[in-house]
């Protein structure tokens, strides 16, 4: 089966932005750095649209045949991997927005409301739209940061693995736009 250009693109644009907010976000919470929040925000609700769009467009399409000779083990490991990713490609974000719009935060993408935050006029803090809803969302957002992270190693690891040990096409599939 043959790759769209849309899902080679819309590939690429998750994986390297998903890659890039998980280093942001890491990096804004171990080092309480809370002035690239918005951009974090912003990105993320942007890539949960581009990522619903690759959902729908990987039903639409299906699923890629397999190249090359793999074990029932491997195809099932490639199957769940690829099952993670594109449910945390939109778990992962959404997580952020119920955490974000739940907690009062508000949703905003570069300045843009999408839902209001709510301060309190008198103190400055944030109040809760919904604390239940923004402590699922906080808990799945802290929760499938190593779940995420451990999925696209996996992944990464599996594409090098058809391209330098099996030496079939699998990268070039994914990768090549004529």
């Amino acid at each position: 089966m043959k790759l769209s250009s849309r899902t080679k693109i819309l590939h690429a644009i998750v994986a390297i932005s998903m890659i890039l907010l998980l280093i942001i976000g890491i990096y804004m919470s171990e080092n309480e750095v809370f002035a690239l929040y918005p951009l974090h925000k912003s990105i993320g609700v942007i890539v949960f649209a581009f990522a619903m769009l690759r959902i729908i467009i990987r039903i639409k399409e299906g699923w890629p045949k397999v190249i090359g000779n793999a074990s029932k083990a491997q195809m099932l490991m490639a199957k769940l991997v690829h099952w993670g990713l594109i449910t945390l490609t939109a778990l992962y974000p959404a997580s952020g927005m119920m955490m974000s719009g739940g907690g009062g935060h508000g949703i905003y993408i570069f300045g843009v409301e999408l839902l209001s935050s709510n301060y309190d006029d008198v103190t400055g803090k944030a109040m809760a739209l919904n604390e239940t809803v923004a402590s699922i969302g906080h808990t799945l957002h802290e929760a499938l940061t190593i779940v995420l992270i451990l999925f696209v190693v996996v992944h990464i690891a599996g594409a090098l693995k058809h391209h330098i040990f099996d030496k079939d096409e699998t990268i070039k599939r994914m990768f090549s736009f004529r």
